[in-house]
């Protein structure tokens, strides 16, 4: 079992280059993969939905939607609690166990979905389950953030939540195929008939959730024995809860809904929203293409923000979301036409800009808390080290406070997606409030962060 460590100083050039480095590293390479397979649980229901009327479940397109839309939900509420964790019980211990939890979203999907009088009820409870995926990126941030030094933090987040990331693509990916054979043998259970008018075929639909156990039960355990407990880091929740009184936790937490919370809701939503609006599409054989690349821009985000200045990154790709937006809302749509390819285009685009976007603001979070911090501290003993100590605390504690904001994105957009069809018959009226949105993420970027004597310039 690795040890607590009770001296930990990324700040201290000398201690970096002697020993903190390594460890910091050793702490990344095993806290991606966990954070890989908490994106995978969570986005697991994004592809199931579409399948679920083909194998003899009769729910409706809102009902259906509603499942896409529920693990967001519930990964946002978690993460409003998850944020506070590491500092509370260690960044070893909440990784183990909140990994390990995610044996209870695929085992209770791989048991319902074989037996066709799972009723509706039972459906919502297990995506509401498998939020505990998306909970757990929260805790995962605020862990990494104490290991690295200021200067490198946004590179660190954009790496870790980049290749975390990444568990989307992989869910979208890799579910179409585990179907399609049966995995584990008779201990998996028997295939279901899928059927699509005149075509039929066999798929074990248990995969969707068996296939991820054994790398869940691999990952908690190299999670226990190789990540350590920062003894330098404990706090209570009331000593984290200070943000709450922090302007700009607020404002930020606006902004990573518009990054993030774009990310996961569009990936959420996708497959079930190119069914929707071009009928007889399979989307699910090319879904993970999105999200990959969205995967991919997060580290680069952070890469550039470190370089250029998070702000500037930022307001480019809300920027960019907007124009992305306005031109779905003119695209045809019709399925077979060129429509459809400017669909996929456009989305595709949507992915990548908001990918880098949430690298931007992660990396944004860390330096506007330091240095609010060191603006209060001025004058005062030992500021420039209590900057720092309270900076970290607090940026952790706002970094797993707006992705919980952030992962409620999950819920709002694949939801709006169904309440559009419910009122309107398409997903069009949809995309309005998010234009909405767009415009005024890039004009708080601008105001608060971007603009010649901005309050607080990043």
């Amino acid at each position: 079992m690795a040890p607590q460590l009770a001296c930990w100083q990324p700040e201290d050039r000398l201690f970096w280059a002697r020993e903190g480095a390594q460890v910091a590293r050793r702490n990344l390479l095993l806290s991606i993969p966990a954070l890989v397979l908490s994106f995978a649980v969570w986005m697991v229901w994004s592809v199931v939905v579409v399948q679920l009327p083909h194998v003899g479940f009769h729910f409706s397109a809102n009902q259906l939607f509603w499942l896409a839309a529920l693990p967001g939900l519930a990964g946002g509420t978690l993460r409003l609690f998850f944020s506070f964790m590491v500092p509370v019980f260690g960044g070893r211990r909440w990784t183990a166990l909140s990994t390990a939890a995610l044996l209870v979203p695929t085992i209770g999907l791989g048991l319902a979905v074989q037996d066709p009088a799972t009723g509706y009820p039972t459906f919502l409870a297990l995506a509401l389950a498998a939020g505990i995926g998306g909970g757990n990126f929260a805790s995962s941030m605020a862990n990494i953030s104490f290991f690295y030094p200021a200067a490198r933090k946004g590179s660190a987040l954009g790496w870790n939540a980049g290749l975390g990331n990444l568990g989307v693509g992989l869910a979208q990916f890799a579910i179409p195929l585990v179907t399609l054979f049966g995995l584990f043998g008779a201990f998996g259970g028997a295939a279901q008939t899928w059927t699509d008018g005149a075509v039929a075929h066999d798929v074990w639909l248990q995969n969707a959730g068996y296939a991820w156990a054994p790398l869940i039960v691999l990952a908690a355990l190299a999670a226990w024995f190789g990540m350590d407990d920062l003894e330098s880091v404990k706090a209570s929740f009331e000593d984290q809860a200070v943000i709450f009184m922090r302007k700009h936790n607020w404002i930020l937490s606006w902004l990573y809904l518009g990054s993030f919370g774009s990310f996961i809701g569009f990936a959420a939503g996708f497959p079930l929203l190119a069914e929707t609006d071009f009928a007889g599409v399979d989307a699910t054989t090319y879904a993970f293409v999105g999200p990959l690349l969205g995967a991919l821009a997060r580290p680069a985000g952070g890469w550039l923000a470190d370089r250029v200045g998070g702000a500037r990154v930022a307001l480019a790709c809300f920027g960019a979301m907007a124009f992305v937006v306005a031109a779905l809302l003119f695209a045809p749509g019709d399925a077979g036409h060129p429509g459809y390819r400017a669909f996929l285009a456009l989305f595709t685009l949507l992915f990548i800009a908001s990918g880098a976007g949430n690298g931007a603001v992660f990396q944004m979070i860390p330096a506007v808390f330091v240095a609010d911090r060191r603006r209060a501290l001025a004058g005062q003993a030992n500021a420039s080290a209590r900057a720092a100590s309270e900076g970290a605390l607090e940026s952790a504690a706002s970094l797993g406070f707006a992705s919980a904001i952030a992962a409620f994105g999950g819920f709002f957009i694949p939801k709006a997606y169904g309440t559009a069809v419910s009122l309107t018959g398409g997903t069009a009226a949809a995309l309005y409030p998010f234009l909405v949105f767009y415009v005024s993420c890039a004009l708080v970027t601008w105001w608060f962060y971007a603009r010649k004597g901005a309050e607080s310039p990043c």
